[in-house]
């Protein structure tokens, strides 16, 4: 494939969904063991967690197998909602599927989900918590 000029701004893919079996287990080893918060709990089947700057979301299923796994999604961090909608433009040019148009959510979060070449799912996220956060720059 030749190389391209990137459809978005990457700010860190400081996002990840999870399918579990068993969410208070699950909840137990992020929360207790591993020092995640609860950010919010729409009902019994999910939860959101986060670091201050990463965000974990584990959302039960009973059909957690080899075949299926547990990545639900991870989510690649932009910084607005324009940005979201500028991203699924030129993934859509670019022939990317798109899995879920661009929405705004109820916590003025913005995302769209495409399909990577292997049928994964990736949300571009404009998340209004952690699109701020600065990122260290790197010495390579």
């Amino acid at each position: 494939m030749p190389e391209t000029k990137p459809a978005l701004k990457n700010l860190g893919m400081r996002h990840l969904a999870l399918r579990v079996r068993d969410l208070d287990r699950a909840l137990w080893f992020y929360r207790d063991l591993l020092g995640f918060r609860v950010v919010w709990q729409p009902d019994p089947d999910n939860v959101y967690l986060s670091t201050g700057c990463d965000n974990l979301a584990l959302h039960r299923a009973d059909d957690v197998s080899r075949e299926i796994g547990p990545l639900d999604h991870l989510g690649v961090i932009v910084g607005s909602g324009d940005e979201v909608r500028r991203a699924e433009a030129e993934l859509t040019r670019a022939g990317v599927e798109v899995l879920q148009a661009t929405k705004t959510h109820r916590d003025a979060s913005v995302s769209c989900y495409v399909a990577d070449p292997d049928g994964n799912s990736v949300q571009v996220l404009f998340e209004p918590t952690i699109s701020p956060l600065a990122i260290p720059e790197t010495s390579g």
